[in-house]
């Protein structure tokens, strides 16, 4: 996959060595020449492009028109902006991801500018935190179809509803489906029959609607 990243800070430079090191065609636009510096120590010569992200000439030099991936992380929310406008409109880009500095900013992150991913720290933030509190041992893995989905991981309590019982015989929310149980470090299918065990490890793809629903069947039912 070719990915063009736009902006060589720290999300840029790591978001860079990551697909590198996982065998991706990666491309790094940036014009400081303090950032460059280090770009060009901490990556492959090829892999660092100099100049302004915002500028279609610099673009085209950069190879977006072969691009799989535009990801615009640059420090201002005017500039990823128009980066992603150029790179949808201009040069097609099929799939578009954009950084929000601002939080204020991020109803303008929208498809109509070219964004199909808009990753607001600050949102992100707030809502990973609300989400573990009020999860309990849930932990979420993945987000899917913009946070429609969730893909969760989560232990049998020895007092769950689902402790003892097969998944046949469970009332699982429509929009769930189990994937694998792993127990005692052996990855199981899961069927109709298969039987949970406290300390089962879940592995589940869960609508955001019923998440709270799958908390509570796996989790320690609440007395009172």
């Amino acid at each position: 996959m070719f990915v063009l990243i736009v902006g060589g800070g720290n999300t840029g430079s790591y978001l860079a060595k990551l697909l590198h090191q996982d065998g991706h065609t990666v491309r790094v636009v940036e014009e400081r020449p303090p950032l460059l510096e280090k770009l060009r120590n901490e990556l492959p010569q090829e892999v660092v492009i100099a100049g302004d992200g915002s500028s279609p000439s610099v673009l085209e030099s950069a190879g977006v028109l072969k691009a799989n991936v535009l990801a615009a992380v640059t420090g201002s929310d005017e500039t990823n902006l128009v980066v992603t406008s150029l790179a949808r409109f201009e040069f097609r880009v099929p799939r578009i991801i954009a950084r929000v500095n601002n939080p204020k900013n991020a109803w303008m992150f929208t498809e109509e500018m070219g964004v199909d991913v808009a990753l607001n720290q600050a949102d992100l933030m707030g809502h990973l935190i609300a989400e573990e509190m009020s999860l309990g041992d849930m932990v979420t893995l993945l987000k899917l179809r913009k946070g429609q989905y969730s893909l969760i991981e989560e232990k049998v309590d020895p007092e769950a509803m689902a402790a003892g019982k097969a998944i046949c015989d469970l009332p699982i929310p429509q929009r769930c489906v189990f994937a694998a149980l792993i127990r005692k470090g052996e990855l199981i299918i899961p069927r109709g029959d298969t039987v949970l065990q406290p300390a089962d490890e879940i592995l589940a793809v869960v609508h955001a609607a019923n998440v709270q629903d799958l908390a509570k069947l796996l989790g320690r039912e609440e007395n009172g």
